[in-house]
């Protein structure tokens, strides 16, 4: 899987929920509420006042040597 700023938290998590970690560390607590899974990495990150270039590249790395 290949994230972006645009790809939504649930198909994310769909795809691996491991990764949950990572927006917990960043303050995304709300990963179980459904609005929060139909948003997309950069509207999420506005949100909470993160990066979502930081949590891209995270993620990324994560998929990438999975």
């Amino acid at each position: 899987m290949t994230v972006t700023k645009d790809t939504i938290i649930g198909e994310i998590l769909d795809e691996d929920f491991d990764v949950a970690p990572y927006f917990l560390e960043m303050g995304m607590h709300c990963l179980g509420c459904p609005a929060s899974r139909g948003e997309t990495i950069e509207e999420a990150c506005a949100v909470h006042g993160t990066d979502p270039n930081e949590l891209v590249a995270q993620l990324n790395a994560y998929f990438e040597n999975k």
